[in-house]
Order: structure tokens, then C-alpha cells, then sequence
């Protein structure tokens, strides 16, 4: 057995004796302890100011010695299945960032979830763009961390309890888990994709000055007809749930149908009633803050919901458009509870197949 293997046994062996314990205590899974309040968490202008968005995170990545944060819910029982979100940031982002603008972390305990959330490793910048670069998901540097981290948390909480299995990712993150969900790795495993303003099947039209604002505080230049980061029009070919979810002032409209629902023969969209948060999230662009299309400062808001319901294999597929904001504002408490709510009522079962 490699020394790596050896890594992945032991932690795996620690993980089921926490597991075994069986009672509510603050316990260890896989070398990373749970605690109550979960560890580096943040709020408003104190993540800045108390530089808690630095922290890479509480686990390692046995293959590379990269760090993430792990959050699962402290009063974990032997077997007790549970549904696992691979959280991926945007470009120019950060794990922990990423942690508090889709703060899935907070809803462990409630709906039984384990969520990861890395970071990239690279600068990279985009075709055209000015800097000196920015952290983006790039296929040489960081599929096979995502693949360690998964390996990770199979081996801790045991394949066979893992329910359902989410790829969610904000942006660029967002169009890397719609580039990895059906790779020889992902497809076997990974049960839905949380589209968080970013690779949505079915592109809704983004606004042609999407993108952060100049040095000066005024708006991009507006993008040539026709460019895309990724080819929309090609199907994903494995099977999955799909939730999106966007800011208003980002794209021009929302699609009322969608090639996803039509292909699991889903009926028409129905809106649902609109979510109302009277408190803001956690986060936002602190240094970009302004331009409406990039965002503002998270404040609370309105998100219309709508389903297309009676799908395939009781498969979810669902749009969300938060009124007012833009492609940062962190996700308010109760448009991320709805989502998640979805989340969980939809089928998993590939882990636990062993594909």
C-alpha cells in the first residue's frame, strides 16, 4: 500500500470511531474536528477586518497537503446518511468566501449535509484581461484536488452513507462543475449541480456589461456579440438534478422553458411563492462594491422561485432570480434554505451504487 493509501486508512479508521461514539458531542471525522460555532466564520465587514476570508480552511487534502474546510453536523450517528456539496468559488475568489456566499455550511446540522469547500490553486487570468491574474479552476492544477477531496469524504463518512452527492459553484466555479459533472470521475457519483450565477443549461442571456468595474468604478466595457466562457448549446450527457440560481441585474431574462426539464419530461414551470429575506448575506465584492451588474453590498432581498415539477426519475430542475442584486451579493438565509430544501428532496443513490 502507497503512503497515501496509508493516509486515506487511518483517516477513514478515525473517522469510524468518531462515528461509533454515538453521542452528541463535538466529534472528529477524518482528522477534522467539529465544533459548535463552526471554526472561522465571519459576518459583514468583520470577514475583512478580522481576515478570517484568508483562512484556507481545517482539513487537508492527504495527496497534496492543499487545504479546505470541512462542515458536518457535530451529532453525526454511525451510519446516518447524509448528502455531500462540493462548494467551488468563483474566479478571484476564495474558499471561505465561497463558504459564506452560498453559506450551505450553516444548514449542516438541520438537513444532515457535509459540505467542502476548496480553493484554487493558480493565477490565471481570462482571455484579454488586464493584471496581474486571479485564482480560477483549472483542469492541471485542480480536477484532481476536487477528485482527492471527494476520495476524502467517501472514505471518512463512508461511501455507503453518502445519499446524494451536489456539485455547486458559484461562476467560474459554476462552469467547472459543469465541466467535470460527467468526466469518468464525477459522473458515477455526482446526483446534482447548483448552478450559482453561472452554467446554467439553458443560458439566460447575461447582461453585455457583465463583468467587475473598471479601476475607476465605472462599468466594463460591453462584451462582443457571441462570447461565452463555454459552449451552452452542448448537452451535458450523464444524468443529474439542476438548480440555478442568479442575480436579476446580471442577466436580461430568464428562459421560461429549459432543455434540461425537456429532456427528463418535466411539465411546465411553475412559480412557486417569492422567498423574502429580511436579512442580508453574509458577504460581498468589499473592494468592487457599486456597479449593480457586478453587485452591491449584501443587504436582505426578494428571490422569485420557480420548479418544473412532475420530472423524469422524480428528478429536480429549478430557477432562482434574486431581485436587485448582481453577481455577488452573498445568498440571503432563506433563499439558501429553499435551495437547499431542493437539494435534499431530490434522488441520489450514486454513491451508494459505487459508480
Amino acid at each position: 500500500m502507497g503512503q497515501a493509501r496509508r493516509v486515506f486508512a487511518a483517516l477513514a479508521a478515525l473517522g469510524a470511531m468518531a462515528l461509533g461514539a454515538g453521542a452528541a458531542q463535538a466529534r472528529d471525522v477524518g482528522g477534522v474536528v467539529c465544533t459548535t460555532p463552526q471554526p472561522v466564520r465571519c459576518d459583514g465587514e468583520g470577514c475583512v477586518q478580522g481576515g478570517a476570508l484568508a483562512d484556507l480552511g481545517n482539513a487537508t487534502d492527504p495527496k497534496t497537503g492543499r487545504k479546505f474546510f470541512l462542515d458536518y453536523p457535530c451529532d453525526l450517528k454511525s451510519g446516518e446518511k447524509v448528502t455531500f456539496i462540493l462548494n467551488i468559488h468563483g474566479a478571484g475568489s476564495i474558499g471561505n468566501w465561497q463558504r459564506h456566499y452560498f453559506p450551505a455550511p450553516d444548514y449542516v446540522e438541520k438537513y444532515r449535509l457535509v459540505v467542502a469547500t476548496p480553493t484554487a490553486a493558480t493565477l490565471n487570468k481570462f482571455p484579454g484581461a488586464e493584471g496581474p491574474g486571479v485564482r480560477m479552476w483549472m483542469p492541471a492544477a485542480d480536477d484532481q484536488h476536487l477528485q482527492n477531496i471527494t476520495d476524502f469524504v467517501f472514505d471518512a463518512f463512508g461511501r455507503e452513507n453518502i445519499k446524494a452527492m451536489w456539485l455547486a459553484g458559484h461562476s467560474q466555479g459554476g462552469f467547472t462543475s459543469r465541466r467535470i459533472i460527467c468526466s469518468d470521475y464525477f459522473k458515477g457519483k455526482v446526483d446534482g449541480l447548483l448552478s450559482l450565477s453561472g452554467g446554467r443549461i439553458g443560458q439566460a442571456p447575461i447582461d453585455p456589461r457583465f463583468g467587475p468595474p473598471k479601476a475607476d468604478g465605472s462599468p466594463p466595457d460591453p462584451r462582443p456579440p457571441g462570447r461565452s466562457i463555454m459552449n451552452q448549446d452542448e448537452l451535458p450527457t450523464c444524468d443529474f438534478s439542476h438548480i440555478y440560481e442568479s442575480g436579476s441585474h446580471e442577466i436580461t431574462s430568464l428562459p421560461d422553458t429549459s432543455p434540461w426539464a425537456a429532456k427528463y419530461h418535466c411539465d411546465a414551470r411553475v412559480r412557486r411563492e417569492d422567498i423574502v429575506d429580511d436579512t442580508p448575506g453574509h458577504v460581498w465584492d468589499y473592494a468592487r462594491a457599486g456597479y449593480p451588474v457586478w453587485g452591491m453590498k449584501a443587504r436582505p432581498g426578494t428571490a422569485e422561485a420557480f420548479v418544473y415539477p412532475k420530472c423524469d426519475g422524480g428528478r429536480v430542475v429549478a430557477d432562482f432570480v434574486r431581485q436587485d442584486k448582481g453577481h455577488t451579493e452573498g445568498l440571503e438565509p432563506h433563499v439558501t434554505e429553499a435551495i437547499i430544501k431542493l437539494i435534499v428532496s431530490a434522488p441520489g443513490g450514486k454513491a451508494q451504487a459505487g459508480g
